[in-house]
């Protein structure tokens, strides 16, 4: 029998403790049939004010993360979608295979949507080749962010980060300042813009810039929504969500 409220399909979200943007952007989006269930794992380290406090971070939460993934396993999820993003660009392709099987050991035999492999598939499918990124991270995490794309066969053509003290504040950061690094980043002459960075509120902001840049901006929580659903064969279409879910 079917789960009563996700009839079409269950999607565990692993979250950082400090992340207050993630289950938002899952849950306010009108699917019927489908649910989110977070399990989040303890981020013991927030501070990311300077490129040592970053990679602290990203060695703690690696201790973590697998307890979040066995946790959430106990509801019978349908796919797993990694609701953090920076540990999925470290070391290139292969450092997100590596992430992705370490979670399989856990999880099993069951689809698994990372950051960096949905904003890959989702440039893919737009068919561009010249892309800005922006991003909350130091520069540690922006040349992360800038080799990943760059060994996906894409020119990078900048990479902004905007430097949060802590992992909690990255969802403090102010529409106003996103449009303007925006608008800094299609000065040069792009094809598509896309933010990393789960816990930046940029949803809504990504799917307004599109409009007035005439290009895609793609948030990188509404790709991995996107991502996921397809996977799973579900075709539904949004608006408000930006290119990938209102038009692939």
């Amino acid at each position: 029998m079917p789960d009563v409220v996700g009839y079409r399909a269950k999607i565990g979200v692993i979250v950082p403790s400090t992340n207050t943007v993630v289950e938002h952007d899952c849950n306010a989006l009108p699917l019927p049939g489908v649910t989110f269930h977070a399990s989040r794992f303890f981020v013991e380290a927030p501070d990311l004010s300077s490129d040592d406090a970053f990679l602290y971070f990203l060695d703690r939460i690696r201790d973590t993360i697998p307890d979040s993934v066995r946790d959430v396993m106990t509801c019978e999820p349908d796919y797993i979608v990694m609701g953090m993003s920076a540990e999925t660009f470290w070391g290139g392709k292969e450092g997100n295979a590596a992430f992705e099987e370490r979670v399989r050991e856990i999880s099993g035999d069951i689809g698994i949507t990372s950051g960096a492999d949905a904003c890959n598939a989702a440039l893919e499918r737009l068919g561009v080749s010249s892309i800005a990124c922006i991003t909350p991270y130091q520069g540690v995490g922006d040349e992360q962010v800038h080799n990943y794309f760059s060994e996906c066969g894409f020119d990078v053509k900048r990479v902004v980060g905007l430097r949060c003290d802590t992992a909690t504040s990255i969802a403090d950061v102010p529409p106003e300042r996103l449009v303007a690094e925006l608008r800094r980043l299609d000065g040069h002459d792009v094809d598509a813009i896309v933010q990393c960075g789960t816990n930046l509120s940029m949803v809504e902001v990504a799917d307004q810039a599109e409009r007035w840049l005439d290009k895609p901006v793609l948030a990188i929580n509404a790709v991995c929504i996107w991502h996921a659903l397809r996977a799973l064969g579900i075709d539904d279409r949004f608006a408000g969500y930006g290119t990938m879910l209102r038009e692939f």
